[in-house]
């Protein structure tokens, strides 16, 4: 089956509102997403307790290594599709979204089994003191179920928006956000259900969301079909491998979250680790916002890449470039003049120790919002250049090498909560290196080495 790319905004319309037309849907349902996790960490902050919001923060990277697997399948199976697409491959790109739906709902399935099963040793792992074992244990099985909801809904929240369904894609994560924050003020607030009733509510909004993303299927004018027998499914593997630096910087910003929660229970015990949780919610708000952009470039450039398009590719990661380091600019104004809004908004008045160690916290790492974005985005155009090692070394440079190893020397050489400057030092090392790779690997030099094999 082919389809004409006469008419195809991607390969052919004007650049920025092209871009637009992509960006603001996908961050629109992006914030979507972060104003509901910002939401529970509101309320349980203000309703549970600071001891709760350490709780959950505890189970992040955990829970990282389900999400990596989930875009290693969403982006690289994107990328791959989305280039079929700009071949017009119908049939090819239908295979790609059949495998990668069904390999993550039979992993998803297998990691929620496993986690039940060994839910307390787990949390000890994780460096739960045994009275937030307990706080944590009702919500962690919860969690664990809602996952291979949320995991399957994001693989195909992905394919949805390569096949222009955009408005659909935004209206299902809208629907849940909205659903999660109604539910979370009445089983916290109203019912006084706690942790657990953060976890329902949760639940419920990723059932809906399910519910709505699944009406793609009842379209005719869809594209993408969900084939029982894709085809060879050694495919999988160089999908794998082209969502690898997504995996990578997935579980490795997992892996540098549990050493941070290592050294600040050592360190600063308990009050730190929910001190340090607003710190958490700050940068998800941020990456959330740059993966919407980033959602929407790898979609654009994977396409012209498939077109041998090397102008559009660069003007489209200028694009980019610009919008996220503008939001970046915003982010740090209101960081650094208002934290003590920001921080009272998660804790209770009452956790006077948390604020005061939140606030200088904020202090330390703010810097690293000037160039996280530009990370994401020199990350993801080189994923959709596939060139997929050399996304990888810039996930895993700012990711896990250069925060877990300054993470560790500063906290021998500094006094106190200075050892948090690896984490701004960190993203800044990883700009310049991955400057250098997009230079290396321009759009003009990879589409004329693509034109002479």
């Amino acid at each position: 089956m082919q389809a004409s790319n006469t008419n195809n905004d991607v390969l052919n319309g004007p650049i920025i509102s092209t871009f637009l037309k992509f960006a603001i849907p996908s961050i629109l349902g992006l914030l979507a997403i972060t104003t509901a996790s910002i939401v529970d960490g509101i309320f349980i902050g203000q309703f549970v307790s600071s001891a709760g919001l350490a709780a959950i923060t505890l189970l992040i990277p955990f829970f990282t290594l389900i999400f990596a697997i989930a875009l290693m399948f969403s982006i690289g199976g994107a990328v791959r599709a989305g280039s079929y697409l700009g071949q017009s491959n119908i049939k090819a790109a239908s295979a790609v979204f059949s495998k990668c739906l069904i390999s993550i709902l039979v992993v998803s399935l297998l990691f929620m089994s496993f986690s039940l099963i060994l839910d307390r040793q787990i949390l000890t792992l994780l460096g739960a003191p045994e009275e937030l074992v307990t706080l944590v244990l009702p919500y962690f099985h919860i969690i664990c179920v809602v996952l291979v909801l949320q995991v399957t809904s994001m693989v195909l929240y992905y394919f949805i928006r390569l096949d222009n369904r955009q408005k659909l894609g935004t209206f299902a994560l809208v629907a849940g956000a909205l659903i999660n924050i109604a539910l979370d003020a009445l089983f916290i607030i109203s019912l006084e259900m706690g942790l657990k009733g953060a976890a329902m509510a949760t639940l419920a909004a990723q059932i809906v969301q399910m519910l709505i993303l699944s009406t793609y299927f009842l379209s005719k004018k869809r594209r993408l079909r969900l084939l029982l027998r894709p085809g060879n499914w050694s495919e999988v593997v160089k999908v794998a491998y082209n969502g690898l630096s997504e995996f990578v910087n997935e579980l490795s910003g997992g892996m540098v979250i549990l050493l941070l929660n290592w050294l600040l229970i050592i360190h600063q015990g308990v009050s730190g680790l929910a001190a340090f949780a607003v710190i958490n919610y700050l940068i998800f708000i941020s990456l959330m916002i740059y993966y919407g952009i980033a959602d929407a470039l790898h979609l654009l450039i994977s396409q012209n890449h498939g077109a041998a398009q090397a102008k559009r590719i660069r003007d489209f990661l200028i694009t980019a470039m610009v919008i996220v380091l503008s939001l970046s600019l915003s982010i740090i104004s209101v960081l650094l003049l208002y934290p003590e809004w920001l921080i009272q908004l998660f804790l209770q008045d009452d956790a006077v120790e948390s604020q005061q160690l939140s606030a200088q916290f904020i202090l330390l790492v703010w810097p690293l919002f000037v160039v996280n974005g530009l990370n994401v985005t020199l990350s993801v155009y080189l994923t959709a250049m596939q060139k997929p090692l050399q996304s990888m070394l810039v996930a895993l440079t700012r990711g896990l090498i250069l925060p877990a190893a300054l993470l560790l020397l500063f906290v021998a050489l500094l006094p106190d909560k200075q050892f948090l400057i690896a984490l701004p030092l960190a993203e800044w090392l990883t700009f310049i290196f991955a400057l250098v790779l997009c230079w290396k690997y321009s759009p003009s030099n990879i589409i004329e080495k693509k034109k002479l094999t």
